[in-house]
């Protein structure tokens, strides 16, 4: 089969709504087969094609692992090259893809999360900078969409990576759905240390669409903090 019809192929499984299908037929093509096609998904105008890329990637890349590590870092690299300012790109999905990746593996999750971590990240004095903050709020989104994925997945991992402090400054982002997302972060990871900084959100209208179990979730920022402050989280 020629490449050309491999990516017609796996577009059209892309644009599928149920999500466990696109999971199941993407498994029958050879990963490494596959990946240029993935990467063409997340760029589609269509919103249920890019999501389905995201977790297409989530069980491609752990399979190309199994059979070639290497293959895989390759793939986590051209991840971050694309957030590269130097690429020339924006990187659309590529956090929420790494995350996605990292939520199916833990190998690569302890190799990459600090570098998904770093675009949270500032830079420090001169001989300690490790940050590539991410300043456009819809690059902001995708990272915390993805945070809130491994929030999810891997609980521990976060924790011990004290990703609460990184979530704290986004609590007071301009950008509303931002707000939320930092929010549905802390509820996920089950931390109540910050009841102080999210009262100003007390109010807040924001309501915003998560996918879950390849389903759309309406969340409500005003519904998340009342969630948070009483400790029902």
């Amino acid at each position: 089969m020629s490449r050309r019809d491999v990516k017609r192929q796996v577009l059209a499984i892309l644009a599928l709504e149920n999500v466990e299908e696109v999971k199941r037929k993407i498994s029958d093509f050879s990963p490494s087969a596959v990946i240029s096609p993935l990467f063409s998904g997340l760029c589609s105008v269509s919103e249920t094609t890019r999501h389905n890329a995201i977790v297409a990637f989530g069980v491609v890349v752990p399979t190309l692992a199994d059979e070639n590590m290497e293959a895989a870092r390759v793939v986590m690299r051209r991840f971050l090259w694309t957030l590269n300012d130097e690429s020339g790109g924006i990187g659309w999905g590529a956090p929420e893809a790494m995350a996605e990746i990292m939520a199916s593996d833990t190998r690569i999750a302890k190799e990459y999360l600090h570098m998904l971590l770093s675009y949270m990240h500032g830079d420090g004095e001169e001989l300690h900078q490790d940050g590539n903050y991410l300043e456009l709020p819809m690059l902001q989104r995708g990272l915390l969409w993805g945070i809130a994925r491994l929030c999810e997945a891997q609980k521990e991992l976060m924790l011990a990576n004290d990703v609460v402090s990184d979530l704290k400054g986004y609590l007071t982002s301009e950008d509303g759905v931002v707000r939320g997302l930092a929010l549905w972060c802390l509820c996920l990871l089950g931390d109540a240390t910050l009841r102080r900084e999210v009262s100003h959100l007390q109010g807040d209208t924001t309501r915003f669409t998560v996918m879950k179990d390849g389903e759309a979730t309406h969340l409500s920022t005003g519904k998340l903090i009342e969630r948070y402050l009483s400790g029902a989280i």
